[in-house]
């Protein structure tokens, strides 16, 4: 039998879809706003890809909603290591990881958080983490729920015998809220070299890029018609978007503008959907550097929901050479929890890269 940890942070992402950058101290205000929880689904998708060796793995997990109900719903051999009392906090993940230094592997679903929690433990394992926070940059992070229980299954039948360091990095979410982006690196964590599995960290804009988003945000100026929406998403390129436009912005958050002026800032998913059945309306993209995600990653009010009444063909997509140079080859990524709406948006699209200038590039789901 092979030992594998499952940690579960069950508030993790519920501060995405209600425009809150994060979930880390205001579980209480995300919930006045409406957040559900989504963690356990993310980990179930994680977990059903190691059903075919279910009667060879033992799931060690903290109790309740951490680990053990889910576990024991898909039938596995399922072992208590945590009791958890009433609420439960960063304390629960790290005291759950520190019960479980002797696994063979340890999935934990979360956010870049809950990383810090793991790291905090001193866990020396290999570990995965399956995404399911609003931020998730550090590169210990599967791609994709599904791929990280796809490389836990290949693991542990010895398909990727290697593993390597990678970097849990963090945003402090107060400074963030606040309109500062301030990150730090907390340490390490050994997860299973197979980079096609795991994401890439996130790679900030260089300073030498600006001219070429000025450019890219006049072309997209152009392409603004009257007397429609425009959802203006988060990132540094469009930011300079807004920036030409005159308008103020919303550091990682999600804008409205509507003939060069703002209708509202820092939109939240309901707000988003009262929005649509207004007027007609288009969504700005930009992805992340280095990892390339247009969705998922730290924009969840662009919820599936939202984009089917949106539709791909109101999709305008922004993004500088070097950025897309960096990402060598890969597609562009969405992550939206829905794999109707991913399959949707995946495909072919156009890339604005200067003026009248654009580049193909492929959008994946998978």
């Amino acid at each position: 039998m092979k030992a594998v940890g499952l940690i579960i942070n069950p508030v993790a992402g519920m501060g995405g879809s209600v425009g809150l950058k994060g979930t880390d101290g205001v579980v209480d205000e995300a919930i006045r706003r409406g957040a559900k929880p989504t963690a356990a689904a993310r980990a179930a998708l994680a977990l059903k890809q190691l059903l075919p060796m279910k009667d060879s793995l033992q799931m060690l997990c903290p109790s309740g909603e951490m680990g053990e109900q889910l576990a024991r719903e898909l039938g596995f051999d399922t072992k208590v290591v945590h009791g958890c009392k009433g609420k439960t906090s960063s304390r629960d993940t790290v005291a759950a990881a520190q019960a479980m230094a002797d696994v063979d592997l340890l999935l934990f679903a979360g956010g870049d958080g809950t990383a810090r929690d793991i790291v905090s433990a001193g866990v020396r394992c290999t570990v995965i983490g399956v995404p399911a926070g609003v931020k998730i940059h550090s590169p210990v992070y599967a791609t994709r729920p599904e791929r990280a229980g796809e490389l836990a299954l290949r693991f542990l039948q010895g398909g990727c015998r290697h593993t390597r360091e990678a970097e849990v990095v963090d945003i402090d979410e107060t400074s963030y809220r606040d309109g500062r982006v301030c990150t730090s690196l907390y340490g390490y964590l050994n997860v299973p070299d197979d980079r096609d599995f795991l994401q890439h960290g996130k790679a900030p804009s260089p300073a030498s890029e600006h001219t070429e988003q000025e450019n890219i945000a006049a072309e997209m100026i152009g392409r603004m018609r009257e007397n429609v929406y425009y959802l203006v998403g988060p990132g540094s390129t469009t930011r300079t978007l807004m920036d030409k436009l005159e308008l103020p912005d919303t550091l990682l958050g999600v804008d409205l503008v509507c003939n060069r002026k703002l209708v509202q800032a820092d939109l939240c998913e309901r707000d988003i959907l009262w929005r649509l059945d207004e007027r007609e309306t288009h969504l700005v993209l930009t992805p992340t550097g280095g990892q390339g995600y247009l969705l998922g990653r730290g924009n969840q009010q662009l919820s599936a929901a939202v984009l089917r009444k949106i539709g791909r063909e109101r999709l305008h997509i922004l993004a500088t050479r070097e950025k897309l140079f960096h990402l060598e080859g890969r597609p562009l990524l969405v992550d939206t929890g829905d794999a109707d709406a991913d399959r949707m948006l995946s495909g072919y699209v156009r890339v604005i890269v200067g003026i009248m200038e654009e580049q193909m590039c492929r959008v994946s789901g998978e």
